[in-house]
């Protein structure tokens, strides 16, 4: 593990061996941790979050968000490995590339004046089952429509949901933020008790009242009122005035103008799932100073908490940004999915200790910072903003470097450079150097 932080060059198993200094004994131990399945990282992931509800007040919730992510693979035969869409193409061209696809949670470690820092919490591999060949007889392509049904990454977020409910006590709540791909009705149907779940959907969502009125006097009761208006209609509705909530975001507390309406129903939940729609206007920002007023994009937010604050609705969904931060931290900083395995247990377990020992980085430097211990970070070049008079924290590659100089200097001790003095007392006179015949040879040619 601190090989995966600290070792140069790419994160591959040749290279977290030499990393440690074992490059001349026998490496198959190194490849049969992971091959063989003995490695378990819940162990690991475990720590993290017993940390962080320590830290926490016994009556706050613990604030999880949820996202995927692919890491890119070149090998045919690697498992889980197939054509995914690429985030960073162009919107106007949808880009596959090669790779794997993982799904992470990552919890919100809280600090001071609304701020957070998330940390990774689990971390699971979610392959596609793979696709039979156009030869294959019907029962080998009924069976994949099958296995596409219970091996999606809806599947598979709602299982690890239940695990990570299963092993929090019981009486802390759990709050999970995601974005619009997990805002559906695999994920809001299939919560376990005790979580809400905070998310971003679609602005021409459809969505109804619940039913008002006396029950008709025959028949049944209808299980949806009127039509709510949809999220932009809100948003452009005059009559529904703005309201005024603070949230830390960018580094600084900013005033959010936001729209809310709920309970509503939406019919692919049910009717027994009251839900909350929020409507978050843009924020303006300028690229320098004095230039011209831009805007970003308005968001919609459902909510399953219809009596959640709206101060916490807000920043609980600001803080699901931090799992982003997370995402280029280990691929960029610890090359994690860099290592050229290709059975199954080692696509999910090296790469789950690499984001294990990124997790365990953070946790120990959070519980420093949170002590009020001053960690020792480079000072930063001129040409970054120069931080206040307020104590900002560090960066994950100001932690490598303080970690790096940790280890190098308990290395380096001075007795290392004993050899090099002499010690006869000050009243006598040094030792003459003895000539050296071969040194004499050897300068003279």
């Amino acid at each position: 593990m601190l090989g995966a932080l600290l070792g140069p060059g790419r994160r591959t198993v040749t290279n977290l061996i030499c990393s440690r200094g074992a490059q001349a004994a026998d490496w198959t131990a190194d490849y049969r941790l992971y091959s063989k399945d003995r490695v378990d990282e819940s162990v690991l992931f475990g720590r993290v979050r017993d940390s962080l509800l320590d830290v926490l007040p016994k009556t706050a919730p613990l604030v999880v968000g949820l996202d995927d992510t692919i890491l890119r693979k070149t090998g045919t035969r690697i498992h889980g490995s197939g054509w995914k869409r690429d985030p960073l193409g162009p919107p106007f061209q949808t880009n596959l590339v090669r790779a794997q696809r993982y799904l992470q949670f990552s919890a919100a470690w809280p600090l001071e004046d609304g701020q957070a820092r998330m940390v990774p919490v689990d971390f699971v591999h979610a392959p596609s089952p793979p696709k039979p060949n156009k030869k294959a007889g019907a029962a080998q392509h009924e069976a994949y429509r099958e296995a596409l049904k219970q091996q999606n990454l809806n599947a598979y977020a709602l299982k690890r949901i239940g695990v990570l409910r299963h092993e929090m006590p019981s009486g802390r709540h759990l709050v999970l933020t995601g974005d619009g791909s997990f805002t559906n009705k695999t994920i809001l149907r299939g919560l376990p008790e005790d979580c809400t779940y905070i998310g971003r959907t679609r602005k021409d969502l459809s969505v109804h009242y619940p039913p008002d009125g006396p029950p008709p006097a025959t028949g049944r009761r209808p299980s949806y009122g009127r039509l709510a208006p949809t999220p932009e209609e809100l948003r452009q509705d005059e009559s529904v005035p703005w309201q005024r909530v603070e949230a830390f975001a960018s580094g600084k507390r900013h005033s959010f103008r936001i729209k809310t309406i709920g309970p509503v129903l939406w019919r692919k939940t049910g009717a027994k799932l009251p839900l909350r729609m929020v409507v978050i206007a843009p924020v303006g920002y300028r690229l320098r100073k004095g230039s011209k007023m831009l805007y970003r994009k308005p968001a919609y937010l459902l909510c399953t908490d219809p009596d959640l604050p709206l101060e916490e609705l807000l920043q609980d969904y600001l803080w699901r940004w931090g799992i982003e931060v997370n995402f280029r931290d280990e691929k960029t900083l610890l090359g994690t999915g860099e290592a050229q395995v290709r059975t199954e247990p080692s696509n999910q377990h090296l790469p789950a200790v690499s984001v294990a020992a990124y997790a365990l980085l953070w946790t120990a430097a959070l519980k420093a910072w949170c002590q009020g211990t001053q960690l020792p970070c480079w000072k930063p070049p001129k040409w970054r903003s120069q931080p206040g008079p307020e104590r900002k924290l560090p960066s994950t590659g100001d932690l490598l470097r303080i970690l790096r100089i940790e280890l190098l200097a308990g290395a380096i001790r001075p007795d290392s450079f004993y050899h090099f003095a002499t010690h006869c007392p000050p009243d006598m006179n040094a030792e003459k150097l003895t000539p050296s015949l071969p040194s004499i040879l050897f300068d003279a040619a």
